[in-house]
Formats: structure tokens, sequence, C-alpha cells
């Protein structure tokens, strides 16, 4: 008997807790104490009827214990309404006990019954509503009304019912599509906010790739100039002179660089435009002769009337030649650095810059952010091609890529 008592209790508990139970607000009271008012008046107007016989026929319908106990009852779960949101289907299940006699209960059970209709769900409602139905069989015998007879009486009091179950799952089902509404419209705007914040961190990301890409290969270059500057001092005017100019110069061009760098990021440009500034294959002997002279012993192989490939391909090449010549100028000042590219149509555009360790042991080695190579990996990728690098016995370095140079 323990256990049977053990599994219904935690039935109940589980049909209880259906909907979570909610703080009571300003509203809920205001409402749950209408409700007990409304459902003792109710008590209290039936008792009376009852009791001095004001139905049609003036005939008291039972004992004068019996209604007082059916007052006394009815009063009890007038009480009980101030846990109806978090004890629903126990009310309910009380409701069925003292349906069997019990008439001045009956607006309290209507008011259960409704409020389990709005926060449960519908089979378990239907089937509460139904149970709270069937005592009428045995209270329509117990306590009859000859005004409206037996069969009059359980088809007004399931109808009444039915009506009162429906009106409940209709507000439930309003609510529920306003909740759905509600947390569709928070999980979009979650994600709009979501798309915005990725677009700022592709949108800084680009920015960084753009600036490493521009900038990095002229600061080293300034870097190199004031290096020499200072390990010579005493060297002649006209070399100082010199020197100064190509470090105005470089500075004047890093600027330059920097504004057309900010400003394209700035403004939006239409789907499928390349962005400026955006070098093509055809700009590396530009930037090998610029690299010379700055002191940098460079060594160009080029094919002899190449044909051009892609623009895309063209400026992913020209970065990685870029990179690679900034690299070697910060980490093997001195060295020789050779840089081949080779390709054609359908077979693809490899790219090769290699380096042999630093001449001068100790030489001072310009900084770096460290995401040279990630970005230029990141570029293969996305251009379809594959990027390697690895340091050489000795202490070279050689960075290899390959790109695809589809047919045209």
């Amino acid at each position: 008997m323990t256990s049977i008592l053990g599994a219904l209790g935690g039935a109940l508990d589980s049909l209880d807790e259906d909907e979570p139970v909610r703080p009571r607000t300003t509203r809920d009271w205001v409402v749950d104490s209408l409700t007990f008012v409304l459902a003792i008046a109710f008590a209290v107007l039936v008792t009376a009827q009852e009791f001095y016989g004001w139905g049609a026929d003036g005939i008291r319908r039972g004992p004068a214990w019996l209604l007082w106990v059916d007052l006394a009852l009815s009063l009890v779960l007038c009480v009980g309404l101030w846990w109806r949101r978090r004890r629903p289907v126990s009310l309910a299940l009380i409701g069925v006990l003292f349906g069997v006699f019990s008439a001045a209960s009956g607006g309290a059970t209507l008011i259960i019954l409704f409020n389990l209709a709005v926060h449960r769900r519908f089979p378990v409602a239907a089937a509460l509503t139904a149970l709270n139905v069937a005592p009428t069989l045995i209270y329509a015998a117990v306590r009859p009304d000859p005004a409206v007879g037996y069969w009059a009486t359980i088809a007004w009091t399931a109808v009444l019912a039915s009506i009162n179950l429906l009106w409940g799952s209709l507000i439930r089902s309003r609510r529920q599509l306003l909740r759905s509404l509600r947390d569709r419209a928070e999980r979009a705007e979650a994600e709009q906010q979501l798309r915005v914040a990725q677009a700022r961190q592709l949108e800084r990301t680009r920015i960084a790739r753009e600036m490493h890409d521009v900038l990095a290969h002229r600061i080293s270059l300034l870097s190199l100039h004031a290096g020499a500057l200072e390990i010579r001092p005493d060297a002649p005017a006209a070399e100082v002179a010199k020197a100064a100019g190509v470090i105005r110069a470089s500075a004047h061009q890093a600027l330059q660089d920097l504004r057309e760098v900010i400003g394209v990021l700035r403004e939006p440009t239409a789907a499928g435009d390349p962005e400026r500034p955006q070098p093509t294959l055809a700009d590396l002997t530009a930037l090998v002769e610029e690299s010379r002279a700055a002191g940098t012993r460079v060594t160009l192989e080029l094919p002899d009337g190449a044909e051009n490939p892609p623009d895309v391909v063209g400026r992913t090449a020209y970065r990685m030649v870029q990179e690679g010549l900034t690299n070697a100028r910060k980490h093997a000042p001195g060295a020789l650095v050779t840089v081949s590219v080779a390709g054609a149509p359908g077979a693809g555009l490899t790219i090769r810059v290699r380096n042999p360790g630093p001449l001068a042991v100790g030489a001072p080695v310009l900084p770096g952010a460290g995401t040279g190579l990630v970005g230029l990996t990141e570029r293969a990728t996305l251009a379809g091609g594959r990027l390697d690098h690895r340091r050489e016995p000795g202490g070279g370095f050689t960075l290899e890529a390959w790109l695809p140079w589809p047919k045209t």
C-alpha cells in the first residue's frame, strides 16, 4: 500500500510540475483574490438556496447537517484556490471527491478545471474534466432536482465543463503562440547581434591582414636604413643624406599606403570588384627593385613571356613574395634572397622564396607580430592552394606555395 501511494504521489507531482511556476505578480494577486471571492459567493448562494428551498419547487435538498458539511468542504476547496497554479491536478482530484455530494463546491471546481486547462496539457485537462463530470451521475441521483431532471442535469454539467475546458485550452494555445513568437523574436535578435559581431571581427581581421601586408614591407625598409645609420655614424655625408632620403621616401610611402588601405576598408565595394590597392604578379619586379635599393640582395626568376594569371592568383602571389622578403630582412639581414615564380594555366603557379642564414651573427632582429605566415596560409587556403614553410640546415628558410591557375 505504501508503494502504491508513493507511486500515485509521484505521478501527481510529475503532472503538477508540467509547467514551471513563476513568482506571483500583482496581477496574479488581483485575479486570485477575485476568484476566491467569487467561489465563496457561489458556495454561500448555493447553500442558502438549498437550505431555504429557494428553488423552483421550494424543497430543501438534503438534511441540514449535509448542507453545512457541503458548505464547509466547499470553503476548504475555495481556500485551495490559492495553490491552484502550483497543484492544479491535486485540487482537481479533490474536486472529483467533493462532486459526489457537493453542489456548493461547483464554482471552485470550475475555476480549478479552467486553471488546469490553461496551465496543463490538453490530455491531462480533458481527463480530469471528465473525471469531475462523472460524479454527476451519482449526485443527480442522491440529490435530484425535480425541476431539471436526472439526464438534463448530467447534460448541462457536461456542456458547462466542456465549454470551460475549451475556453481554458484556447487561452493556453494563445499564450503558447505568443511565447513562441516572443522566443523567435529574441532568437532572431540574438542571431542578428551575433552576425554583427562576426562581421565586425571579420572586418578587424581583414584590416589587420591588409595593414600587415602593406606596412610590414615599408617598415622593415625604414628599420634597415636606420640600423645602417646607427652602425656607421661616421659615414660620409653623401651616404647619410642618401640613407635619410630613402627613409623619408619609405615613410612617405608607408603613410600613403596606410591612407589607401584605411580608405578602401571604409568604403564599400561592389560585389566581385577587386579591392584597391591590389598589386598583381606584374608588380613583382618593382617590389624586388625596391628591396634592392634598400640594400637587400635579391634575385628574381620569372619565365619570359609568361601569361598573367588571374587577379586573385597574382594578388596572392605578390603578398607571399612580399612577406618572404620582409621575413628575410628581419631574420637574415645581408643574405641573398632567391625568388622564383613559375607556372602555367592548368598546372598552377608555384612561388618559392629562399634565403640562407644571416651573415652577421648577433645582428639585431626586427620585431614581428608572428602572424604573417598565418595570414599567408589563410590566403593560400582561401585561393584553393597550399603553403609550406620550413627551416633549412644552416639556418636558412624556405617559403613555398602553390596556387591553382585554371585554364581559360
